[in-house]
This record gives structure tokens, C-alpha cells and sequence, in this order.
């Protein structure tokens, strides 16, 4: 059966080929399928096998390559792996070593390169025109081609320089010999070597035209590149010249209407109008010496005269009138230390047990000096999470980055033992990072509901409630209520609960913090779905503790990504390439094994501010939100004096401030219900109507998820613009 005859090889190519391999005494060689690819040797079976089962892989950057005879080769990399090979013929056994020697000279330089830190080449800066940017990207593209087929002609010269060597060598040993019985094995090496020889200059030649080919083909595009920036360069210089005259002349007849003071009159300028026009030049290019001031003028010339004179006059407006721009506020740094006060815990606690702990009173030395809805706040800490799923085409992978923002929101409790205070009713928090971060959100106490909207595209809305029970040696707090996120874009429609918070060692022990149970991320859309598993902590487990897993998969069940990582320190996914069912495991299920790409990170904890310990283990954002602001509504968390003066270290008076403001809420309570007793139509139907109504949010059905949340309804911005809060009740 006639086989095709391979070809020469080329550096950088990959090499296939039959090869028998050594098997053992019995079987002796067997015909196998050798790929030689990016330095590596891989055998099948057959050629069928190359896209599942791979028989074995040898590196060829730290393998010896020996030649037994004319067939034969081995190639061993120090005795953990040694194929013997044989090659149906000596011609065929040739260009084997050569494919092989070329391979693994390319691996060693390749491997001497990744063992250096790369930082040798400084990065390239990014541009803001798309056109440039794609520009830049293909010629550095091209420089990589071309890099790399220099550095194949550099390995094809040392290998010549080195069969050529011996192929010299061989020729005077065979001059220098006598006729005899050496002779016709000294022609058999020389024939050899120059077989060898050959071969390596036809991978030289070979290399060298497709260096010349691919350098011929780009310089052609990079002339007509040249070409192209020369003749907008020209453009923009004509351009320019316009600008300057324009303004010259805009310049005078502003002069003419208008007295300007002295700071702006130009001494350069006279008081005739009929300058030159070198004249005029030069003055315009004394007042417009930074070009960063200018913006890419559209290359038809229809539109330079609007443009030019649109320009002029707004510069003109803007030397008489400057701007000042508005400096980003700088949140503070630091809170004062906790006082350390001692309390007797058991003596408050013991009667607590199976109570519901939201409605017992409690002194601040179990608070941490925040309110519930700022730390409901606090899920914005990771919100570029939700910034870049906003990019995302595909809503798997979209997917990810909001399984991962549900992870992050628990970063921020592993070391956060304290309470936060429960707010009274009416009570509201505004967390305004417009400025800097493009988002801002709005929290109002009737049943927690908050809502963020991002200039980038997203909107955040949840609404929580916590049911807690204090069991004698741990707290257990379970979130009630469901978080959605809403991408403008693509409409894609997420909805997720969040896990139970387990406070352990609340009697006896150093308090810690554990997050178990299982979420559902759901994409009402597409129906999409992350299943994401949080593994309790466990002494007996050899799991890492914080252990997150997840898996994306479509709305017919495949799974597309996997996540896993911790919910304290970083996540990271990989997409799925192939799943099987494996062993079963410790419950009798039978487990599924994802084959995967590498993992890459897709999110990591900020690291705590120094002091953190001694500032409640509050994170950056964290220290900030308590922080005074003027312009936020008079119920805002940030007024609320027991939570301030705790802020400031003076826990007595925080205490009795404390039980005042809950004595007020519950005289407006008794008040409340009074008066919906009176409104009823029996007693019994006043004695359980809650009649306030929420003043940002209004309760409505969710035509997507089927949920019935509270939304906001507007008016809040609105409100604080003017600086209107008549229709905010006295809470404080």
C-alpha cells in the first residue's frame, strides 16, 4: 500500500507521520501515529485517535535524540520515557531528525524566553481612535509573524552550521583513509550526513522564502498606510490654517462688540483690522500651543467650515468664561479605633435563645457602627463585576461575571462579627458614585428594598429581609426576599436568593463567620442557569474552608463554564470542552467530570485597609459610607445620631440615644395602628393593617420572575436636586 511522500520539514510546522515504536519482547515494533507539534512528540494508534485518546507525549526541550543505525533512532528524556522508533527507510529516518532537531532547538529558545520576566519589552500604550487601535494591533501581529520566522532562520543556520561541520569532518576522515574495509562505512556516513545536510538547507531555503513572501506582502500595506497618514497630516495642517485665520477674524469682531479685560487682550494684536495674514498665524499659534486641545476633524471638507467656526467660538467662550470642574470628593481613610469595653455577653443572651433577635434590644457593644441598609450597600463594593458582564456578547459567559458578583458580596463578612443596627422605619441611605464610579443607589426601611442603576448599562434592585435565631452556640441570619439584575443591552433578566449566614461561638471562643448553603442564578431571557454550591465549614473535610463551586449551563442542561474558588479570597472559571459521568461519590451519586481550558480569575477580594482590626474590619468603601454628606435626605443613615456617636467611641451616650429612638418608633407604631383601627371596618382588621406606605418604593408584581418586590418608584434625585424633603417624616 503506497504512502504519500512527507514533506520537507519546516521550522514551526507540524510533522505527522507513521513510525514504528517498540513495544515490548512479544509484540516487538508496532506501526504507530507520531505528531510532532510546538515541541512536543505525541503517538496514537491510529490516526482516528488523534482527536481523544493520545497513547503518549514526550518534551523534546529536554530529550536526547540518538541515531542506532539506518532505521533506527531513540529519543529518551533522561529514563522516565525512551522510545525506540524505526523508520521504514533511511530517507524517511533523515527528515525525522531533522523535524525533531528543528523542533527541539525551537522549544529550548522558546523555554530560555518564558523563563525571562518578558519585561523587556515595555507595553504599547492604548489608543483611543478604533481605527488606530486595530491598526496597531495588526502591526503588532505582524512584527510577532516576523519575529518568529527570523528566529526559524536563525535555528535553520545553526543546524546547518553544524551538519556542515560534520559532513567536513567526514570527508577528511574518508580522504585520509586507505582502501580497505572502513571504506564503504565511512562513504555510508558521509552519504549520510549529506542526506542530512540536504535536507536542513532545504528547511533553510524553505524558511527564507516565506520570510521574504510574508515581509514583500506587509510592506505593500504599511507603504499605503504611510501614504494615507502623509495626506490626513496634510489635511489637518490645511485644517489648522483655517482654524487660525477664522479665529483671527472672530477675535476682531469680538474685540468690536465686546470691551474684554486686560487679562485677555493679546498685546501681540494692533489696533487696525488689517493684519496679514502671517501675522495672523503666528498669533494663533501663540494662544493654541497645547494640539491636545483639538478633536479629529471629519476628512470631507464639507464639514470643516461649520466645524472650524463651531470650534473658534467655543474657544473663544471659554477664555472669557473658564470652566471649573468639580474635583472628585476624597472619601475618607480612617473611622476612630473600637473602644474595648468589657460586657458580659451570657448575662444578656441566655435570654435570647430561640427568640427572634431583630426584635430584642440590645446595647451598641454587639453593633458595629453601620446600618443595615448601608450594608446592603456594601454588595456594590465588586460592582465592575457587573460593569464588564454589561460588555459581554455572550450570555453564558455574561453569566459568569454575575455568578461572581453574587460571591463577592460575602467578602466583606468573614471577619465582621458585629451587628448592624436595625433601622426605623422610614429610615433611607443613598450611596451617590456617579462621579467616580458611574453608579448610584437608593435603600428605604420597608422591607430593605434597594435599587442601583450604572451608566454602564445595569440596573441592581433587591429586597431583603432576615429572619435570625439564636440557638445558644451560634446565630443563624436567613435572608428572605430575591436580588435581580437587569442588563439595558441585551435584556437579559437575572434572578438570585442568598445563602444563610452562620455567626458561630457566640458564647465561649473567638467569634467566626460561615456562609453554607446553595444559590440559583436564573436568566429569565434565555433561561440560562449557575448553580452555585457554598460548602459549610467542616473540621473533618479535606475541602479548603470557604469553598465555592459552581457550574453555567444552558437552558437544555449543558454545562458550558465552571467556577470554584472561595468566597473570601478570589473566583475563577474555565470553560467546559467535554463532560462525562466518573465514580460515584460518598452519597452514591454518580459524579460528572468537566474537562476544561485553564482557569482564569475573574475576581479577587480588595485587600483591607491598614488598621483594619481595629476598625470593625470595615473595608475601603465601607469606612466611607458612614461618612457626612450635605444635600442627603434628613432620614438618611448617615443622621442617625446613637450611630454616630458609637462611630466616635462614646457608647454610653450611644446607648441612651439608642432606646430613645426605639421608645419613639414604638410610640409611632401604637400611634400607626391606632389610627388604622379607626379606618377599619372590624377590630380585628385594624388590629393587623400596617398602613405606611414606603415613600421611594412601591410594591408591584414582576412581569418576568413572577415575583412581588418592592421597586422604585422615582423621585428621590429629583428631590435632593432641589433640596425638597417636606414630604420626609421626623424619624430622628
Amino acid at each position: 500500500m503506497s504512502e504519500s511522500k512527507p514533506p520537507t520539514p519546516t521550522p514551526g510546522d507540524t510533522y505527522k507521520g507513521w513510525l514504528f515504536k517498540w513495544t515490548n519482547y512479544i509484540k516487538g515494533y508496532q506501526r504507530r501515529w507520531f505528531v510532532l507539534s510546538n515541541g512536543l512528540l505525541s503517538y496514537y494508534r491510529t490516526q482516528a485517535e488523534m482527536g481523544h485518546t493520545c497513547r503518549g507525549t514526550i518534551n523534546l526541550a529536554t530529550a536526547n535524540i540518538a541515531v542506532e543505525d539506518s532505521c533506527n533512532f531513540v529519543i529518551s528524556n533522561g529514563g522516565a520515557q525512551t522510545y525506540h522508533l524505526k523508520a521504514s527507510s533511511e530517507v524517511e529516518r533523515q527528515r525525522w531528525i531533522t523535524a525533531l532537531e528543528l523542533a527541539k532547538a525551537k522549544a529550548i529558545h522558546m523555554q530560555a524566553e518564558s523563563d525571562d520576566s518578558g519585561d523587556d519589552c515595555p507595553p504599547v500604550p492604548p489608543t483611543t481612535a478604533q481605527s488606530g487601535g486595530c491598526r496597531n494591533s495588526e502591526i503588532q501581529s505582524t512584527l510577532r509573524t516576523l519575529n518568529s520566522k527570523v528566529e526559524d532562520l536563525a535555528t535553520c543556520n545553526d543546524l546547518i552550521v553544524k551538519h556542515g561541520s560534520a559532513l567536513q569532518r567526514s570527508l577528511s576522515e574518508l580522504e585520509g583513509i586507505r582502501a580497505g574495509a572502513d571504506t564503504g562505512e565511512k562513504i555510508r556516513q558521509v552519504t549520510e550526513r549529506a542526506t542530512l545536510f540536504r535536507i536542513t538547507s532545504n528547511a533553510m531555503i524553505n524558511a527564507c522564502r516565506d520570510f521574504l513572501s510574508l515581509a514583500q506582502t506587509h510592506s505593500k500595506r504599511w507603504q499605503k498606510a504611510l501614504q494615507t497618514e502623509r495626506e490626513q497630516r496634510i489635511r489637518l495642517e490645511e485644517t489648522l490654517e483655517q482654524l487660525a485665520k477664522q479665529h483671527n477674524h472672530l477675535e476682531r469682531a469680538f474685540r468690536g462688540a465686546t470691551v474684554l479685560p486686560p487679562s485677555f487682550s493679546n498685546p501681540a494684536l494692533g489696533s487696525k483690522g488689517d493684519a496679514s495674514d502671517e501675522d495672523d498665524d503666528n498669533e494663533f499659534f501663540d494662544a493654541m500651543e497645547d494640539p491636545a486641545e483639538f478633536i479629529t476633524v471629519p476628512a470631507d471638507p464639507k464639514y470643516h467650515r461649520l466645524f472650524s467656526l463651531f470650534f473658534t467660538v467655543s474657544y473663544i467662550v471659554c477664555l472669557s468664561f473658564p470652566l471649573e470642574l468639580e474635583p472628585v470628593k476624597q472619601r475618607r481613610t480612617r473611622i476612630p479605633d473600637k473602644p474595648n469595653y468589657y460586657l458580659n455577653l451570657w448575662s444578656i443572651m441566655k435570654n435570647c435563645i430561640g427568640k427572634e433577635l431583630s426584635k430584642i434590644p440590645m446595647p451598641v457593644n454587639f453593633n458595629e457602627p453601620l446600618s443595615m441598609l448601608q450594608r446592603l450597600s456594601e454588595d456594590l463594593e465588586y460592582y465592575e463585576l457587573l460593569d464588564k458582564a454589561a460588555k459581554c456578547q455572550s450570555s453564558l459567559e455574561q453569566m459568569c461575571y454575575v455568578a461572581a458578583f453574587t460571591v463577592s458580596s460575602y467578602s466583606t463578612t468573614v471577619h465582621r462579627t458585629g451587628k448592624p443596627f436595625n433601622p426605623l422605619l422610614g429610615e433611607t441611605f443613598e450611596l451617590d458614585r456617579l462621579r467616580e464610579c458611574g453608579y448610584r443607589s437608593l435603600c428605604e426601611q420597608r422591607s430593605f428594598p434597594h435599587h442601583a442603576i450604572s451608566e454602564k448599562g445595569w440596573t441592581l434592585r433587591q429586597e431583603i429581609t432576615l429572619a435570625s435565631k439564636f440557638r445558644g452556640k451560634y446565630l443563624s441570619i436567613m435572608p428572605l426576599g430575591s436580588i435581580q439584575c437587569i442588563f439595558d443591552k441585551s435584556k437579559n433578566h437575572y434572578s438570585w436568593k442568598k445563602v444563610t449566614t452562620t455567626v458561630h461561638n457566640i458564647i465561649v471562643g473567638k467569634l467566626w463567620i460561615d456562609q453554607s448553603g446553595e444559590i440559583d442564578v436564573v436568566n429569565h431571557k434565555t433561561g440560562d442557569r449557575c448553580h452555585l454550591k457554598f460548602a459549610p465549614y467542616s473540621y473533618f473535610s479535606r475541602d479548603i474552608p470557604r469553598k465555592v463551586t459552581g457550574v453555567v449551563t444552558d437552558k437544555d442542561g449543558k454545562a458550558h463554564y465552571v467556577l470554584s474558588g472561595t468566597w473570601d479570597e478570589k473566583m475563577e472559571f474555565s470553560r467546559v470542552m467535554q463532560s462525562s459521568k466518573g465514580e460515584n461519590g460518598t452519597e452514591g451519586k454518580q459524579r460528572t467530570v468537566y474537562q476544561t481550558l485553564k482557569a482564569k480569575e475573574i475576581w479577587r477580594k480588595n485587600p483591607l485597609p491598614e488598621g483594619a482590626e481595629n476598625m470593625y474590619y470595615f473595608s475601603s468603601l465601607a469606612l466611607t459610607l458612614n461618612e457626612s454628606e450635605d444635600g442627603v435626605a434628613p432620614t438618611d443613615s448617615r443622621r442617625r445620631p446613637d450611630q454616630r456617636l458609637m462611630e466616635e467611641g462614646r457608647w454610653d451616650e450611644a446607648n441612651a440615644e439608642k432606646q430613645r429612638l426605639e421608645e419613639k418608633q414604638r410610640t409611632v407604631r401604637r400611634e400607626r395602628e391606632r389610627e388604622a383601627v379607626k379606618t377599619a371596618s372590624s377590630p380585628e382588621e385594624g388590629t393587623h393593617q400596617d398602613n405606611y406606605q414606603a415613600l421611594w418604593f412601591e410594591k408591584t408584581d414582576d412581569p418576568v420572575s413572577g415575583e412581588s418586590l418592592h421597586v422604585y418608584k422615582g423621585g428621590y434625585w429629583e428631590a435632593k436636586e432641589k433640596g425638597s424633603w417636606d414630604m420626609c417624616p421626623d424619624i430622628f
